[in-house]
């Protein structure tokens, strides 16, 4: 995938923002509590380098972003972006106002914010309705995606709006998620590395699928791994398996194997007789798992043959812990991979929900060259699709420049 589009950051140092509209799709869809608390504002904070790019460029600012998965039509309280907006002028220290029903019309003054209610709230928003991305290009000189995280949704507030305003670019979030993803599979430095790991190889078979053809060494852990040892002929006892994908586990193996690269195969794991916070671990031989058994997690031996592909890294993507890490008696094979990743002068870049809680947990956060924002919008990078948020804003600036 090539990622040739317009840059907020050069329109504003050009002085094309100044007294302009400008219109952002964020990513503000944070964690609450039952009472509506924000108990985790990230994705608040990383919202903000784009609206204070345009306001110091001398913009009027418009923000939106969904927020859960409300009924369109039927905005109900709970789906508000009120504590969002209360949350974010704290952080930004100004005021802050939220607009209801903004669709048809927005009053905002330059050097002012204004916070656009749940866009899918808005009938039409989901399906990318012509009319609704229409009326929304229509409140904007400048529309901006800084939302990766929907990249891979073709909605209106991130793909039709971008076809119908004046100008439409990528914000410093996008374009520095689109920079390290480019970076990393597009002109990668090898030997190419990626860990994929998770709880069933369906759910990230075309991922497996599509990097085989491009990786030096692929990874596999969890759930995954275990399809891949029964492909082996190996025994894993009762782990989480699906025999059915044995074929598939065999193909990935021979794709690899035909174009010299690898995948490697524990040689040692980590068991418990169950899937519980106090249960025993018991290390041993992949050879030796018996019937009542349960792989938790890779073993010492197989954490260090990692940890060496790590070392001799040029480019590591990163995606899902090789053990149950939750349980700290099977969270070692986790965490020598976080170590040894942090320790390798490899380009890194992990993305995924529970890869990023193991890296918090493990404290190498500013170890690793760039963590991903998306979830379902960076497997589906890795899967080499197009994203559709981010392929309108190629097609607009190719137009631009013919033009």
């Amino acid at each position: 995938m090539t990622t040739t589009f317009i840059r907020l950051a050069d329109l504003a140092a050009s002085g094309q923002l100044d007294g302009k509209r400008v219109f952002i799709r964020a990513d503000l869809n944070v964690p609450q509590d039952k009472a509506g608390n924000i108990t985790d504002d990230t994705r608040i904070r990383a919202s903000i380098p784009a609206i204070e790019l345009a306001l110091n460029a001398g913009a009027a600012v418009m923000v939106t972003s969904h927020l859960g998965r409300p009924t369109e039509g039927e905005l109900k309280p709970k789906d508000s972006l009120a504590p969002i907006a209360k949350r974010l002028a704290a952080l930004m220290q100004r005021e802050i106002s939220l607009k209801a029903d903004w669709v048809d019309g927005v009053v905002v003054a330059a050097g002012q914010v204004v916070l656009l209610e749940n866009c899918r709230g808005n009938k039409g928003e989901k399906e990318n309705n012509d009319e609704l991305a229409q009326k929304m290009a229509a409140l904007c000189d400048v529309y901006v995606n800084d939302a990766f995280g929907t990249a891979h949704r073709a909605e209106a507030t991130t793909h039709g709006i971008a076809k119908y305003a004046k100008a439409a670019c990528a914000g410093p979030l996008l374009a520095a998620e689109l920079d390290a993803l480019g970076l990393a599979l597009a002109r990668p430095k090898h030997p190419l590395v990626a860990i994929v790991a998770g709880s069933k190889v369906s759910t990230k078979l075309t991922i497996l699928k599509s990097l085989a053809e491009k990786v030096d060494q692929l990874v596999v852990g969890g759930g995954i791994a275990n399809t891949f040892l029964l492909a082996q002929g190996l025994p894993i006892g009762k782990s989480l398996a699906e025999p059915d994908l044995i074929g598939d586990a065999k193909d990935i193996i021979d794709m690899m194997a035909a174009r010299g690269a690898s995948v490697p195969i524990p040689t040692d794991v980590v068991c418990g007789k169950a899937f519980a916070a106090n249960e025993p671990a018991v290390t041993k031989s992949v050879t030796d798992v018996t019937a009542d058994d349960m792989i938790l997690d890779i073993g010492p031996n197989t954490a260090t043959a990692l940890a060496a592909i790590m070392q001799q890294a040029g480019t590591i993507v990163w995606n899902g812990p090789v053990g149950v890490f939750e349980f700290d008696q099977f969270s070692g094979g986790t965490k020598a991979l976080a170590e040894a990743i942090a320790a390798s002068r490899a380009f890194s870049i992990a993305g995924g929900g529970d890869t990023l809680a193991a890296i918090a947990k493990f404290g190498v956060t500013d170890k690793v060259s760039y963590i991903s924002t998306g979830g379902g919008a960076f497997l589906e990078f890795l899967e080499g699709k197009s994203l559709p948020a981010v392929e309108i804003l190629q097609q607009r600036a190719a137009n631009a420049a013919i033009q």
